[in-house]
């Protein structure tokens, strides 16, 4: 047995309903890290008050800033606390882990969507200096996920593997961002439900919706300051947590974003 102490993992999430148990499962089958997981509100207030400072490892399955009522979608921006606490964070040098939904938060923060590289919109809305519509998803589409690099979070990893999960057409920054992994899928407004549609009370539908195509990325990791993210756009649901590609891939990228592999 190692004499070295266990590692500091935080993990965030809420937002966005997931089931509880799987996750719990998942977050603590990542290696030997120990965990503290906390859910919004308490981890906004938490991450403002200083807990992100102190992680070894951090992981974002949270989207934060919504508000869901009466078929209508309301955001928010996080506090100036979190901000500078998250501004701290990557100029550390330590960096971070965004998985699925994360790429939907915080919506009235642009630096987050710059941070991560991508953006999900529940509304048209902006990117990148122009309008554009609302994103897409579409649940259970059983795809081969196709390893596009060699990297340490990429390492051990099969060239293709299968999953089922959800995938998003959705705003990605490629020209910012450092490709990690493809979905082998139609990125196409065919193949995709309208999020504006399913938050006004029509859910899986296109009918008069318009997107362009999309990019097929479905990992990649970028420099954020001096400190690297990864973005993960799996993590739907038990179907998923239990894939051991996912979560070789996830434990692999806690580890390149705390400075452990190189």
């Amino acid at each position: 047995m190692s004499d070295r102490p266990r590692r500091s993992l935080l993990v965030l999430s809420g937002g966005h309903p997931y089931e509880e148990a799987p996750f719990n499962e998942l977050i603590h089958s990542l290696g030997d890290w120990e965990v503290t997981h906390l859910v919004h509100p308490e981890a906004e207030h938490a991450v403002a008050a200083g807990a992100a400072d102190h992680a070894y490892a951090l992981l974002f399955y949270d989207m934060g800033g919504y508000e869901f009522a009466d078929g209508k979608v309301t955001s928010r921006p996080p506090s100036e606390e979190f901000k500078q606490a998250l501004r701290r964070r990557f100029a550390s040098g330590r960096g971070a882990v965004a998985m699925h939904h994360a790429l939907a938060g915080w919506a009235e923060w642009p630096e987050w969507a710059n941070m991560l590289g991508g953006r999900f919109l529940y509304q048209p809305g902006a990117w990148k200096e122009r309008q554009v519509p609302d994103s897409g998803y579409r649940h259970d589409v059983e795809y081969n996920a196709e390893v596009v690099a060699e990297h340490p979070v990429t390492r051990d990893l099969p060239c293709q593997f299968a999953l089922c999960d959800e995938l998003y057409l959705a705003q990605i920054d490629e020209e910012s961002v450092n490709p990690l992994i493809r979905a082998q899928h139609n990125f196409t407004r065919d193949g995709f439900y309208s999020a504006a549609k399913a938050v006004a009370g029509e859910m899986f539908t296109n009918d008069g919706w318009d997107h362009p195509p999309g990019s097929n990325l479905s990992a990649w990791w970028k420099m954020v300051d001096t400190a690297p993210l990864v973005y993960l756009q799996f993590g739907d649901g038990p179907q998923t947590y239990t894939n051991p590609h996912v979560r070789h891939a996830i434990a692999n990228a806690l580890e390149f974003t705390a400075g452990e592999m190189k």
